[in-house]
């Protein structure tokens, strides 16, 4: 049978895959108190998501050329190709996919990471009070 005889096909897509955690997970951990950070490494953490929300920011118009298949020639191999590369990019583990989905939950770390300062500032201030309250009972 020749190359554009036959009939060729994406493999199938994959079952999506949770890596990492939800920024709901977080935000429901610093709510609870169960995630506290320091000023300073909160800031480092929300200024490093704010830079990766810019630049999917700036690069979005080029990254959802990703949506369409490449064209290519009308043979069978090349219509694989680029209904794979297609595939790649927009399937539940697609590189758009996932940028999307990551492009939507960083916001929410950011609100987590707000929260767990705040967290870790009152569990400061906590602790300084009962150090002094021990200190005056001694």
């Amino acid at each position: 049978m020749t190359e554009e005889a036959q009939e060729l096909k994406p493999a199938a897509a994959w079952a999506p895959v949770k890596v990492g955690l939800a920024g709901a997970q977080l935000k429901r951990m610093a709510v609870q108190g169960g995630f506290a950070v320091d000023e300073s490494t909160g800031q480092e953490m929300i200024r490093s998501l704010q830079g990766v929300i810019d630049s999917l920011e700036e690069r979005w118009s080029a990254l959802t050329k990703l949506q369409k298949s490449p064209p290519m020639s009308s043979t069978a191999t090349a219509r694989w190709v680029s209904e794979h590369m297609h595939g790649t990019a927009t399937d539940a583990q697609g590189l758009l996919t996932q940028l999307q989905a990551a492009r939507a939950e960083f916001p929410t770390y950011v609100e987590a990471i707000e929260l767990a300062k705040r967290n870790y500032r009152e569990r400061d201030s906590e602790n300084q009070r009962e150090l002094k309250r021990i200190d005056t009972e001694i």
